[in-house]
Parts: C-alpha cells; structure tokens; sequence
C-alpha cells in the first residue's frame, strides 16, 4: 500500500484522553528547526508493507533510507526532537506515531509481531504534518480491518529498549514521567513508570517457570526510582562537552557517551550491534541512572539555577562488597561523575541575540556568558581487592589476591581519565592511615605505590598530583578543621583545573580591581575544565561525600563569582545559599549510597562540621543495622544478579572472556591523551557554532496557546530559597549569602589549655590561604568566614571585663524579678525583657 496525500477528512492528529499520564505537570521543549516538510508521498520506502522482513538493526536502516531520500532528511544535528509517543496495535505488528510538543511533526515506526524470534523494525524517514499523519492512520485503519485494525491507542514517552529472556522479545516503554531540571530550555525527565509488553502477538515460551524467574530478577532494578532522560539534551556528558563537542579531538568526540547510559544492552542488544548509532534515533530513550536536582537562588530579584547531575557507569557496576577495586579493563566500582550546573536565568537558551551587523542583516546569536559547570568524580582504588562477605562481620577484612606490579588494570583506568578530562588529575585519598587492625591501610600503601610508580613514567608536567590524608582521624583526634583543610585542597584543585564558564568575567571586576589598586588578572574568554579531581575513600560515600560537599561549595563561590552574582568566591556556612547546596549534596549521597548499600549516608556534612542533630547517633546506627542487613543477608547476591541481567553482563559460568592484554610498562599512556583535552580557541568557536546551529529546541519550551497555570509550570514551582523553613515573602529583598548566625563554640577545658600553652599550635581552625587574601580584599559583610572558636584566654578576658549595657542590664533585671517573684507581666513586658536575656533563661 502506498501512502497518499488526499486532504483527509480530519485535520488533527488524534491523543487519546490516556495523555494525562503525563505527570510533569508543565511544557515539554522539542526542537522546531525550519526544515521544509516533505510530501508524505515523497519516501520511497513502504512503511506499510506487511511482506517486509527486513532484519537489519534500525541504524542500517535508518542509513539506507537516507541515501534514496536525502531531500527529505535533516542532517543529524538539526534533526526534530520527538517526545510524545501513540502506541497502535493489532495482531500483525506495533504502529508507533513519534510527535513534537506542539503536535506539528509526526514520523511512524513498524514493529513486526509475527515471529517469536526475530525482532523486525522499520522506520519511515519522512516527516508528516498532522493533516498527513491523520491520512496515514485512516489508511492504516482501513488496510488493516481484517486484523483488528489498529486496537485502541496508547500513549507512553519513549522506548527505553528491548529485552529478551528464553524466547520472544519484550518492549520496554516509558509510561509516565515528571520533570526535575530546566538546562537551557532542554527540560530533563525522571522516569516515574515503565511497562514491558511482549512484541510477538503469540508469544511463545518453551520454559515458563525459567522466563518467569529472569524477568522477576530483571524487575528487581527499579526502573521507577533515579532513571533520568532528556529527549533534547545529552544527559550522558557533561554541560562543557555537549557545547563543545565540535571542536575536540576526534577521541573525545562522542555523541554519546555511552558509559553513563544505563540501558545501553537494552537499546543495542537487539539489533545485533554494540555501537551507539541505534541509540541516535528519535524514539529510543537513553537513560542515565544516578541522581539529579535542581533549585532557585534568589538574590535580590536576580534568579540563579542551581543543578546537580551524577552519572553512575555501567561499567564494573553492582553491590557494594561484590564490586571492589577494579577490573582488567580498567573500569572501577562505584564510579560516579558529579556535574554542578550554575546558571542565571536571564534568557532561557544558551544564547544571547548579536548585534545585527552581519553582511545580510539578519540578527545573529552570540554565547550567552550565564551558564557554568564544574565536574568532579569518584570511584573505588584502582588496584585488585575484595571483602569476603561469608562472614557476619560489620566489616569483612580487605584482601589484595593479585599484585600486579606493573599495575596494568590501574594504568588503564587512569589513561581513560586522561582521554575524558585531561589533566592535570588530583587524586584525593581519605581512607585511614593508622589503624589498631591493618585494614584500610593496606590499601593505603598500594594505592601510594600505585600512584608512585605510574607517575615515574609521566612527563613533570602532566604527572598526577596525589593527596592521601586521613579524614575520619582527623576528625576524630580534633586536631583540625576537616572542613577548613578539605577547603584547602578544593580551591589548590580548582585553580588548577578550572572550571567551565560560557563567556568572560564580569567588566565589574576590572573597575573594582582597578579601583582597589590591585593587579588581579582579568579573564576576557570563556573559561574551560581541563582535568578532574578524583576522590575516594573504601566506599566513595560518607566522607567522598562530604569532601565532595566542600568542592562544590568552594566551586559555588567561583562560579557565582564568575556570573557577577557575588564580590567574592567565599561563602559563608549557615547562609541560605550553602543549606540549600547542603541539602542538595546529603540528597546526592543518599541516592547514591542506597544505589550502592541499600542504606543512606551514615555520616554527614555536619557530622564533620562537628554540628550533629540531637538524634544523629541513633540514626547512625540504624543506618548502620539497615547497610549491614542489605549487605550481608545474601541480598547483595540478587541484586548483583539483577544489576548483570539489566545492563547485559555475561555471568562467569557462561561468559567467553578474553584474557587480558599486556599494556605497554612503561609507556601506559597514549599522548594523544595527554594533549590539552578543552583547548580554549576551538572551544570558543565550537560554542559560536552550537548556538547558531542547535539553539532552537528552547522554542517550543513556550507554548503561549497552552492554557495552563503558575503552579503547574516547573521553573515556578521549583524549590528555592524563598522556599526553606521559615522564609516569607518579605525575605526576597535579603541577601542569600548572609550567615544566620553565628555559633558561640566554647571549647573543653584541656584544649584551651593546649593552646594556650603552646603545645599544639596546629590546633584550631585551619584557614585558607586564599580566604585570608580575598577576606582582606572583601569589605562586604556576607563575605565574613565562620567564627574562630574562643581560646581560653580570650574567654577569661572577657569575663573579667565585661561589656554591660545599662538597657541590657535593666532587661535581665526585670526578667530576673519576674522568675523570682512571680510577677503578673504582659506579653509584651515579657518579651522585651526575655530579648535580653541570658540563653538559659530564654
């Protein structure tokens, strides 16, 4: 049957009321590019054709379409954006109609449902209106009355893959979603429900007790819970790779990154390929799992987004005490890349409009300077070491069964690090260093080794900077600030690396140096991240997770800095600003500590800032019990199982392995990788490129003939600032920045003795070098560090010559009068007199 393009009766396309599983509650962005709309008559491929057995993989196909109608196919990087999705069926095959948002595009795909064993899929490459799309299915209807037609039709948001047990394949659709981020006008998605349906419509199984049990373990990964996708914004790479991507070098230019795209076996295992093109097609979703979060700062009337990513690998992934260390690949457990997104929103895109001085006339487009990021990474120590979980230990003893002394597998792992990031790389170690039963320390010395004998190899200036220091001693013997020295280290690491910004500084940073008589430099580019820190400790959980806190905290600073937002990078704790980063960074940990443990974070930021909750030491041993029971009672050995079934591992017992290849000693690494991996010129002019190519998928993230509310709108309705306990409205004319207030620490009696004495002047809080420099330059009252907690001479000296105030005075009088003698005061008696009063009496 050929298609036709007689006006159809109807001029719409047709959604079923089943629309409203829709749960994000807002506009969906889709790309509107100008691309001149073919004649649906026009492909010369027969996507109706019921004789079509064709079983090649969709890639193939999707390339053979294009070269007998090239008229009607839009280049790869202007292709339309699809994210609605109609689910047609009868018994012969599945009729899948892809839409844009604004139901203005349509394009169909054909799933074969007559063979048990072969998955047959054909897509027609023309693009129809809703007027052809309409004829499309009227046709199909009246060609397909003597199957059923076309059945009742299903709405879903995307075919997250396919999966096949026994025998007979399974569609995995995407059946209701929810909104949780804006990144220029790219709206990302977490998947809230999903559906398997068989394809065969007489779907046959030799084993049904053996099918029954795989897809049983297959459901044990929730695919409800921290699953994220994006039909117009590659989820799997970074903010700085997907603006840049045209300008790298041909090893770091991927469409995909497909390490971070859970469902990877899902979308390519069955068509018969392992390569990530079939994965490039509009209805074949990747999804990332991991975590993501978004919420406002509002200063003063100015609105910044704040967004945080975290991309776990499929590589080496599963439980806890199953997945240690790392494998011949070089892929390490536990890896998790974390990418903090701030932006201001004062256009949607990535864009600004140019000035209209271009030969023809027509406005251009420049980079608009308001989006920055900053990535950072963790992943369990390189080398080869497992826990034995046979016993009912808390904490199974470590072993190290290989020592490889050429540490092939962790030069691997740290030349992929290189090619992905570049350098220079700091590694942050916080495992223990001394302990009464050698156990983290073990790893501690080969990991030095490691780290030693890799570097040797290394041209000077490319070398891995390594930091090994022991945090939970540090905090436990108070001899420092853990957070103060882990702040230290966050901003040696981010003057190093740097961090991504899409336009230059601020001009009011050079009056205002020029003002002061200071000779800081002035940065008149964009800015680029070359290298990463690694951070790690036995789980990469509780104390990555709080180091990693303080790096983004350290590079909030920065980046707001850089958008003109602040006057300096320092922010003070106890300010809304950093609470709601902490927030947002405890809500990062426990998801990835439940993906990883079963449990949440056991320690948290203010376990290290030494400001535990009244109740933190019962929830640290529920936490505790509950990592402990995940972890021990075999359930870690069916989550594995899950995990391996999901993303397609062969299990030991039947999988062919290759044995491992020999790297080169000596020269582990390739140069090509040590070369700068974000040169900053080609950056500059991949940037100009993308947003005069690929700008215009925030168009449709305004739909003005949509009747809708504030409330149902995700930018309104994000949390905020505005929005933590306590606030009102009156609060959006103060500043975010500023502390609440300041805590009085009186220290034990010992300890200021020891500092008094002399004999521990490490004691105390350690203060950035940095901070003590731009304090001095910062006259802005926000810009305050934390209070030094009062040494014992000091305190004596205070209390032997007070400061009294005779108001003050008079105050605790009254208030004294009243306790002691039971005087009937008025409310307002009282509560003058209690404004100054002493805590105890408050």
């Amino acid at each position: 049957m050929s298609t036709q393009t007689n006006t159809p009766t109807t001029t719409h396309l047709q959604i079923p009321a089943s629309a409203s599983t829709d749960s994000s509650g807002t506009v969906t962005p889709a790309s509107q590019q100008s691309t001149p709309l073919p004649s649906a008559a026009a492909s010369t491929h027969d996507t109706i054709s019921t004789g079509s057995k064709d079983t090649q993989s969709i890639s193939t196909t999707i390339a053979a379409q294009s070269t007998s109608a090239k008229a009607t196919q839009p280049r790869a990087e202007e292709s339309l954006a699809f994210n609605k999705f109609i689910l047609y069926e009868n018994r012969l095959r599945f009729y899948i109609v892809a839409s844009n948002t604004s139901d203005s595009r349509h394009r169909i795909i054909k799933i074969d449902r007559t063979s048990n064993d072969d998955l047959v899929v054909v897509e027609d490459e023309a693009i129809y209106s809703g007027k052809q799309m309409s004829a499309m299915l009227k046709m199909l209807e009246d060609g397909n009355k003597g199957c059923g037609g076309l059945g009742k039709a299903r709405v879903f948001f995307g075919v997250a893959g396919f999966i096949k047990f026994t025998a007979g394949w399974y569609m995995i659709l995407i059946s209701k979603r929810s909104v949780v981020a804006l990144i220029g006008g790219h709206y990302v998605y977490h998947c809230e429900s999903t559906d398997m349906i068989p394809v065969a419509f007489n779907h046959r199984i030799d084993k049904p007790t053996e099918e029954q049990r795989l897809m049983n373990i297959f459901k044990q990964v929730d695919m409800s819970k921290n699953f994220y996708f994006s039909y117009t914004y590659d989820l799997t790479s970074t903010l700085q790779h997907n603006l840049t991507r045209s300008g790298l070098s041909p090893a770091r230019r991927w469409n995909m990154n497909d390490r971070f795209a859970w469902n990877h076996h899902l979308l390519t295992a069955a068509f018969g390929t392992t390569t990530a093109p079939s994965t490039r097609s509009h209805w074949l979703v990747p999804l990332i799992h991991g975590h993501v979060d978004q919420a406002k700062l509002t200063v003063l009337g100015r609105v910044v987004f704040i967004t945080l990513i975290a991309r776990r690998s499929r590589h080496h992934a599963g439980a806890r005490y199953l997945k240690r260390g790392v494998n011949d690949e070089g892929n390490v457990a536990n890896e998790v890349e974390t990418e903090q997104i701030v932006s201001e929103t004062l256009t949607t895109p990535f864009y600004y409009p140019a000035n209209k001085d271009t030969p023809d006339g027509k406005q251009g487009r420049r980079p608009s300077p308001n989006y920055t990021s900053y990535v950072q990474y963790r992943g369990s120590i390189p080398v080869f070491w497992t826990q034995e979980v046979t016993s009912m230990s808390p904490k199974p003893p470590i072993e190290i069964p290989v020592m490889d002394p050429f540490y092939t597998a962790a030069a691997r792992h740290f030349d992929d690090l290189f090619r992905r990031y570049g350098s220079p790389i700091m590694i942050l170690n916080l495992i223990k260093k001394r302990e009464p039963q050698p156990r983290e320390s073990k790893l501690l010395e080969e990991y030095t080794q490691c780290v030693r004998y890799l570097n040797q190899f290394l041209p000077p200036e490319k070398r891995m900077i390594y930091r090994a220091w022991d945090m939970a001693r540090a905090y436990k013997e108070k001899t420092q600030d853990v957070i103060s020295y882990l702040e230290d280290i966050a901003e040696e690491s981010i003057q190093m690396t740097g961090f991504f910004h899409t336009g230059p500084e601020p001009f009011s940073h050079f009056l205002q140096n020029e003002f002061d008589g200071e000779e800081y430099p002035w940065r008149s580019t964009m800015s680029v991240q070359n290298g990463i820190c690694r951070t790690n400790c036995v789980d990469c959980l509780d104390r990555t997770n709080a180091a990693q806190f303080v790096f983004g905290k350290r590079a909030l600073g920065h980046q707001l800095y850089a958008l003109g937002v602040v006057d300096t990078p320092n922010l003070a704790f106890d300010s809304d600003a950093v609470n709601m980063l902490t927030e947002m960074y405890h809500d990062h940990g426990d998801s990835l500590a439940l993906q990883y443990t079963g449990s949440a974070l056991v320690n948290r930021v203010e376990t290290y800032r030494r400001m535990p909750h009244w109740n933190s030491h019962s929830r640290d041993i529920i936490e505790n019990l509950r990592r402990f029971y995940a972890n021990s009672l075999l359930a870690d050995a069916d989550k594995q199982t899950a995990i391996n079934l999901f993303l397609g591992v062969p299990s030991e017992k039947t999988g062919n392995r290759a044995p491992p290849q020999r790297g080169n000693y000596q020269k582990w690494f390739k140069d090509e990788h040590l070369e700068t991996a974000y040169p900053l010129e080609e950056c500059e002019k991949a940037v100009n490129q993308f947003v005069n190519t690929r700008g215009d998928y925030w168009i449709e993230y305004y739909r003005p003939l949509l009747f809708t509310s504030l409330g149902k709108h995700f930018a309104f309705s994000m949390n905020s600032t505005l929005k933590l306990p306590g606030k009102t409205a009156r609060d959006i004319n103060m500043s975010p920045f500023l502390p609440h207030h300041t805590h009085t620490h009186h220290p034990k009696l010992m300890d200021g003795v020891r500092r008094w004495m002399g004999t521990n002047p490490s004691a105390g809080l350690r203060t950035s070098r940095i901070d003590r420099v731009q304090d001095q330059k910062s006259k802005k009252p926000h810009s305050a560090a934390e209070s030094v907690p009062e040494s014992l001479p000091d305190m004596v000296m205070r209390l032997l010559d007070p400061i009294v105030e005779e108001e003050d005075e008079y105050q605790q009088y009254v208030i004294w009068v009243s306790y002691s003698s039971g005087l009937d005061l008025t409310y307002f008696q009282v509560r003058r007199a209690r404004a100054g009063a002493p805590r105890h009496l408050k």
